[in-house]
């Protein structure tokens, strides 16, 4: 079995360890951070991400923290109306053979980091900046801020969209701005009228800017994000505050709904980051390193699937190693499922951006008029198992 060095201590890559570990790999991830934890607020995993967690032995604690809800409806901002629903709750786990879940980022990321300790003790190294690799004979060797080397026989950049392992292999990143820009914020449910929207999740469409609502922590939480279009473009940041007022003006006009959950929310807590769109790369790998999640294809959240996406890379990483005769050719079949999907996803998920946004009511009536949104996530996007599919 392979010794597997990891660059980054999110949930893609805790996924991939907890994989890796199952398989009987020795592994150690090697995180920037002092502490474990994540930051950010809610999350969304479909049974493309679920049927892993199952793998890994964490899906019934994460499904005791986690709200389930019961649908997704896609609303008109002003007026409400209804345009769509996606079927959730008993739906989805009925079609897939795995649950939808909506999380706080902390909880899943504690029952998973948790998971891997329990696995293998001392695993995850922190204040560990990794800066880059280099080749060496018959293996790989992982570099540190400090100067330290580590060896190993495969390298997996798992740390995101500045990621080191990622320059290292495809050169600078070069994002641009989509000219979105998004508020996130969370609201205990008991700041909202008893019964606040029925415990439903949505998506609510209009022009120049759209707002995601959904539950958290057994529905005792709701999340709230607001995509508005800016000219704007502030650094990548998941945790720069900007004013209440400024949140309150963007949604000026919108449903009573959405101007109820931005009145109750904390004045000190709003918090707002420019969303890019990042160039496809030609490959994930080098040599022994390779890449996964967001350090491989970050998407806009537009379709709710980054950190789904990340878990399967890290599952189909782990079958790939399993069923090649050595790690170049591991690596080789890992692209070629991989690269397909990840591509569609994060191509559909910077459509979506043009379809929530669309200048009149008639406009997005249409729109959603030809599409089937239930259906289409249904057969192609949800559907997948990375533990059963054909590699």
């Amino acid at each position: 079995m392979a010794r597997i060095l990891i660059a980054g201590a999110g949930i893609g890559g805790l996924a991939a360890a907890g994989c890796l570990l199952l398989a009987g790999h020795d592994v150690e991830i090697y995180e920037q951070a002092p502490a474990l934890g994540e930051i950010g607020a809610g999350i969304q995993q479909s049974a493309n991400a679920t049927h892993v967690m199952r793998h890994l032995g964490v899906l019934e604690a994460l499904e005791d923290m986690a709200f389930l809800p019961p649908v997704t409806e896609f609303r008109l901002f002003d007026s409400g109306e209804v345009l769509q629903a996606l079927a959730l709750a008993a739906t989805h786990r009925e079609r897939h053979g795995a649950p939808y879940l909506q999380l706080h980022r902390a909880d899943y990321h504690a029952v998973l980091a948790a998971r891997i300790e329990a696995l293998k003790p001392g695993c995850i190294r922190l204040n560990a900046t990794v800066t880059g690799f280099r080749e060496e004979a018959g293996g790989i060797a992982l570099v540190l801020a400090d100067g330290t080397e580590v060896s190993g026989d495969l390298l997996i950049g798992a740390d995101g969209i500045k990621s080191a392992v990622r320059r290292r292999i495809a050169g600078a990143n070069r994002p641009e701005y989509t000219g979105d820009s998004a508020w996130r914020l969370t609201v205990p449910v008991g700041r909202l009228p008893p019964g606040f929207l029925d415990g439903k999740s949505s998506i609510w469409v209009g022009p120049d800017k759209h707002a995601v609502v959904y539950f958290l922590r057994g529905g005792s939480l709701l999340n709230f994000v607001g995509a508005v279009e800016l000219e704007e473009r502030i650094e990548e940041s998941w945790t720069q505050k900007r004013p209440w007022t400024e949140l309150r003006a963007d949604f000026e006009g919108w449903h009573p709904d959405i101007l109820t959950i931005v009145d109750a929310a904390d004045r000190d807590a709003c918090y707002r980051w420019p969303l890019n769109v990042h160039p496809h790369l030609e490959s994930w790998s080098a040599g022994r390193a390779t890449l996964l999640g967001d350090a491989a294809h970050p998407m806009l959240p537009y379709m709710a699937q980054g950190a789904a996406v990340a878990v399967e890379d890290g599952a189909i990483l782990a079958r790939a190693l399993a069923e090649a005769g050595s790690i170049p050719d591991a690596l080789a079949l890992y692209e070629r499922h991989r690269k397909p999907r990840a591509r569609r996803i994060v191509d559909e998920s910077r459509a979506n951006r043009r379809l929530f946004h669309l200048p009149s009511e008639a406009a997005l009536r249409a729109a959603f008029a030809e599409r089937n949104m239930d259906r289409e996530r249904s057969d192609w996007l949800y559907n997948y198992n990375p533990m059963t599919v054909e590699l």
